[in-house]
C-alpha cells in the first residue's frame, strides 16, 4: 500500500458487536498527528453494542445494520461505504462473517484482531479452549480478512505467558491489553 502522509489519511470505517474496546483505542490511536488512518464511521450489528457510544462520545458517523438478509445488507454497506470514501476497514469484535464478495470489493484493505494465536483457535471461545488444553502461552493475532474465518494472513502477533491461576476472564483481560497494542502496531506496519 502506498505511504500516506498527514494530509491522505486513510477513511477508516470500524465494525463491532461488542464493547467497542478497540473501537475506543483505535479512534485515540488515529488522533495521533502521524497515524495513517482516520476514523470516519462505525458500523454495528447490533443496537445493542456497548461500543456505540464512543461515536457518540467522539463524534463519529454510526450506522446499524440488520444481517437477517446478509446479501442485502452488505450491498447497503458497500453503498454506504462508496459515499463516505471509504476505504480501510477494521474489524473489532465483529460477529458476522463477511462474504466473499464483500471481501472482494475491499481486496487487501480489511484487517481484523482476534484473542488467540492463530491458526490457534479460531472462532468463539478462545480463552476458555486455551485454558482447558492446558496452553503455556496465549495472545492475539492481526490478519487480514479472507473469506475463511480468521485465516487470512497474519500480519503481527503478541504472545503471552498463561499463570497457573488464569481462567477464561483473567486471560481475556490480559490479552484485551496486549491487543490494544497490537492493532495500532500492526496497522502501523503494513500503512507506513
Amino acid at each position: 500500500m502506498e505511504k500516506l502522509t498527514g494530509l491522505n489519511k486513510l477513511k477508516t470505517v470500524v465494525f463491532i458487536s461488542g464493547t467497542g474496546s478497540n473501537f475506543k483505542n483505535l479512534i485515540e490511536f488515529a488522533k495521533i498527528k502521524k497515524t495513517p488512518i482516520s476514523i470516519n464511521l462505525v458500523i454495528s450489528d447490533t443496537s445493542k453494542a456497548k461500543g456505540l457510544k464512543y461515536a457518540d462520545q467522539f463524534n463519529i458517523k454510526k450506522k446499524i445494520f440488520n444481517f437477517q438478509n446478509n446479501k442485502d445488507t452488505e450491498k447497503h454497506i458497500l453503498i454506504l461505504l462508496k459515499k463516505e470514501k471509504i476505504n480501510f476497514i477494521c474489524l473489532a469484535g465483529f460477529m458476522k462473517i463477511l462474504s466473499k464478495n464483500f471481501i472482494k470489493g475491499f481486496d487487501g484493505k480489511i484487517i481484523n484482531i482476534h484473542p488467540s494465536l492463530l491458526p490457534k483457535y479460531k472462532g468463539l471461545n478462545t480463552h476458555y479452549r486455551a485454558i482447558i488444553n492446558k496452553d503455556k502461552f496465549a495472545g492475539c493475532t492481526v490478519h487480514y480478512v479472507t473469506e475463511k474465518l480468521d485465516s487470512g494472513k497474519v500480519i503481527m502477533q503478541k504472545k503471552i505467558k498463561v499463570a497457573i491461576k488464569d481462567n477464561p476472564t483473567s486471560l481475556a483481560k490480559k490479552v484485551l491489553k496486549q491487543e490494544h497494542k497490537l492493532y495500532p502496531a500492526a496497522i502501523l506496519k503494513i500503512l507506513n
